[in-house]
């Protein structure tokens, strides 16, 4: 059910490869090649005929090339900015130059920080000064010079698809074309490495000096494996310092004697080579050609879907004539040989504002569509046709936003875009997904489409050819079931804690006193005093809540909240995202006993011990939460089997563990005291998630508009997931605050909660229904923030910290809110 769009990350596996592969390893015995015994011996011949047959694939020969085998294309750039023979600076001779085009990937221009420790000068050459560039032609007087020259460029851009003429490698080494005016000898590096996955690279014809490729991107496996195909007319120039295993011919320990191997090849390969995955790539290769035919027609398939899927993203328009999509290209698409199947845009809304990548991305993921976001590696080519300035990279940098991340927008203006690719097993019907999707989450249904909008605009589709009429209807989406809407209350199976407790007048002044002096009073204009209405603690990451009336706070949030997560056989969390049934397994403690009782449908109840397991016996492991590193340990084979027999599969629950020495999953904040360092459990983002009652009605609206069934509030409470519920007069106000107390209780506001696909996950059933994330996008315009997330900085009472339902919450605004004048209602916490 995957529509898989990022070929030019990586391609896709073929099952068939996999198969001929581990059917070759039960077949042979494959021994180091650095052996001589018969099974090393054997690796030793089929890598050099997994040599022979890239030579072949790139239509070249032994007597012209060298493979030197990589951990794939960066590393291959890196061997060749350290071993390229450079010329320094402050020496008689004229020194070297390492240029770059602009549009080229990072670890190319990455190459500028080696030439810079050997004190060679970089130079970025855009692309259109390269067409300029006959104007650098030297007077034959200095055309003697030898000093060596490297231009490097890609000859597919991973950003745009832009296929840069394979020509100028022999313009440039003849010097009919001169990156720049200086005397010396040009050598041509041609990045190849998105080239390849789609397109024939023919060497015998077009000579570049360096081709550095990842095979990955071509076959999908083996991944950390690439070489490096050097003209042999270069290698004899090229430098080496390190030496490792195997490139030896001879070498002195006690002297400084070294004599290196005769091959070029294994002069370069540090070590053990990766020989079984070399001994993948020849069944890659025998997989490609047959499921294909070759590369040519691989050419031809992937371009004639990019053109399709670029002429109708191009031409669709809504209403007032305004296009959905903003295309970064170079080309029109009608060349595959100056055009790769790389399609790279931002979605727009009808007033032409752009629509931040990361929201796109989550709105692909709610159907199943993989796409790649961000600037893909290549930020001079996202600066060039995003419009973005040297300054604003700077700027945005102190803004908080680096690459990879999913700050998609600074001051409204767009820091990436959206990437789909192509590869040999695309499919038209990938095509035809893709764009329904764009349809469908551009198509306005009714008037009412956007409630908190002044006006909506349709979507038009008269211009998608006739021939694929299943374009002129987008998707519609299957309503959930009808529920009846009701007020809301605590239920039966609300937990009442025992530890009732208010603390006395006094002390609530004091805590008032404490929050601010600007503090925001209590009730707004003729409103209601804000009070919490429900809370919910999440024992267990991703499974589902347990509602409380009170509950004790620890120095993580709430008392074990999210302490423990289930983890595959990988030890990697798995949440609703990958398995939404674990909205099913309810857990809930009993603070008495002592356990954690978890309960599902089908299933015997079991109980985990609260208490922490410390014995020897204990296995410690290291997680990962969201970049952040946790101990945890294993809590044991009995709930491992359980969990294992309800979701099907074999996985484990793992408890976070409460050493503190041992714990990095950390935050440093702002506005509490100095050098608090605030704690968390296995959280994403903050101890406390909130949300407010007035915000879900108002979403509650928008929401059953577009399904045209009414929704039950409680259902909505529980897709979002929070901590806290508050009741305020005004939805959507709890954005504007810095700070709040509840009782005891002082928090820091962290930021809003930008939402993911886990809100289109009913609570109660598990089914998906993408309505909701694409509802909460249109009413929030464009954005999927919804609830504030919250850390705590517990005051030091001589009372326990209680959070309990029916507290009174005191905001204190932003600076830059207006302040309502006080009121004199009291704080009230109920038991």
């Amino acid at each position: 059910g995957i529509t898989y769009l990022d070929h030019a990350g990586s391609a896709l596996f073929p099952e068939s490869l996999l198969k001929a592969f581990t059917d070759d390893l039960r077949n042979n015995v494959y021994g180091n090649p650095h052996s001589q015994n018969i099974s090393s011996k054997l690796t030793y011949d089929t890598i050099e005929h997994v040599r022979y047959r890239i030579l072949q694939h790139f239509h070249t020969t032994a007597e012209d090339y060298t493979i030197i085998f990589t951990s794939g294309c960066t590393a291959a750039l890196k061997l060749v900015a350290e071993a390229f023979p450079w010329i320094p600076e402050g020496t008689e001779q004229t020194s070297s130059r390492f240029c770059y085009l602009t549009d080229s990937h990072t670890s190319v221009v990455g190459m500028r920080g080696i030439t810079a420790s050997m004190n060679v000068l970089s130079v970025p050459i855009k692309p259109k000064e390269i067409f300029l560039s006959e104007k650098n032609r030297l007077p034959a007087e200095e055309q003697n010079c030898t000093t060596p020259h490297l231009f490097s460029y890609p000859a597919q851009s991973n950003f745009s698809g832009t296929k840069y003429p394979l020509s100028w490698i022999q313009d440039i080494k003849s010097e009919k074309l001169c990156p720049m005016k200086i005397p010396g000898k040009w050598f041509v590096l041609l990045d190849a490495a998105s080239y390849v996955s789609s397109s024939p690279l023919d060497l015998g014809v077009h000579q570049a000096d360096f081709i550095p490729i990842s095979f990955y991107k071509i076959f999908g496996f083996p991944t950390g494996l690439g070489a490096l195909l050097v003209n042999n007319r270069i290698a004899p120039l090229l430098r080496k310092t390190y030496f490792g295993g195997g490139t030896a011919a001879a070498y002195l320990a006690g002297e400084d004697f070294y004599f290196p191997n005769k091959s070029i090849a294994e002069r370069f390969e540090d070590g053990t080579v990766s020989f079984l995955d070399i001994i993948a790539l020849k069944h890659g290769f025998d997989v490609l050609e047959k499921l294909t035919g070759g590369m040519e027609k691989i050419k031809e398939h992937t371009f004639a879907l990019a053109h399709y899927t670029y002429t109708v993203l191009s031409t669709l328009k809504y209403a007032n004539g305004a296009p959905v999509v903003r295309i970064y290209s170079d080309t029109d698409f009608n060349n595959p040989d100056i055009q790769g199947p790389i399609i790279n845009f931002n979605v727009l809304d009808e007033n032409g504002e752009v629509i931040g990548f990361s929201q796109v991305d989550k709105m692909a993921s709610l159907y199943n569509i993989h796409v790649r976001t961000g600037c893909f590696c290549n930020t001079g080519a996202c600066q060039l046709h995003l419009g973005i300035s040297n300054e604003d990279i700077r700027r945005n940098l102190q803004a908080g936003h680096v690459c990879g991340d999913d700050v998609d927008l600074v001051d409204g203006r767009p820091t990436g875009s959206v990437r789909i690719s192509f590869g040999y097993m695309s499919s038209f019907e990938d095509a035809q997904t893709f764009l329904k999707f764009i349809i469908a989450t551009r198509l306005s249904t009714s008037d009412t489409e956007i409630p908190f909008q002044s006006s909506v605009t349709k979507l038009t589709t008269e211009s998608v050819p006739d021939d694929h009429p299943s374009f002129n209807n987008a998707d519609k989406l299957s309503p959930i079931p009808h529920i009846s809407d009701r007020e809301l209350r605590n239920n039966s199976s609300v937990t009442n804690m025992t530890v009732n407790w208010q603390p006395p007048e006094a002390e609530a002044e004091s805590i008032r006193a404490a929050v601010s002096e600007t503090a925001v009073p209590t009730c707004r204009r003729g409103g209601k005093p804000i009070t919490v209405t429900n809370i919910y603690v999440y024992p267990i990451k991703s499974c589902s809540a347990f509602e409380v009336t009170e509950w004790p706070v620890g120095k993580q949030g709430l008392l074990y909240d999210r302490n423990w997560m289930v983890v595959n056989q990988n030890g990697v969390c798995i949440t609703q995202k990958q398995e939404p049934r674990l909205c099913l397994v309810n857990p809930s403690i009993d603070l008495k006993k002592n356990i954690m009782v978890i309960q599902a449908e089908g299933m015997d109840p079991i109980s985990v011990s609260l208490e922490e397991n410390t014995g020897k016996e204990a296995v410690i492991y290291e997680s990962k939460v969201c970049s952040h590193r946790v101990k945890t340990h294993d809590c044991g084979e009995g709930i491992a089997g359980w969990f294992s027999l309800f979701l099907g599969y074999p996985c484990r629950l793992i408890r976070q563990s409460s050493d503190m020495k041992n714990r990095s999953h950390q935050k440093n904040t702002k506005g509490l005291s100095s050098a608090t360092n605030i704690s968390l459990s296995l959280v994403n983002e903050a101890q406390y998630l909130l949300i407010n009652v007035a915000s879900i009605l108002q979403l509650k609206e928008h929401v059953s508009a577009r399904l045209e069934e009414p929704l039950e509030i409680e259902e909505l409470i529980r897709r979002f997931r929070a901590n806290i519920v508050i009741s305020a007069p005004e939805s959507f106000e709890e954005e504007e605050w810095a700070e709040i107390s509840i009782g005891a209780l002082r928090f820091q506001v962290m930021g809003p909660c930008s939402r993911c696909q886990i809100i289109c996950i009913d609570q109660q059933s598990g089914e998906r229904n993408k309505e909701f994330l694409q509802s909460l996008s249109a009413a929030r315009g464009r954005k999927t923030n919804f609830g504030i997330y919250l850390m705590n900085q517990p005051l030091h009472s001589s009372f326990p910290d209680i959070l309990s339902v029916g507290c009174q919450v005191l905001p204190v605004l932003k600076e830059n809110t207006e302040i309502q004048p006080p009121t004199s209602s009291e704080e009230k916490c109920s038991g």
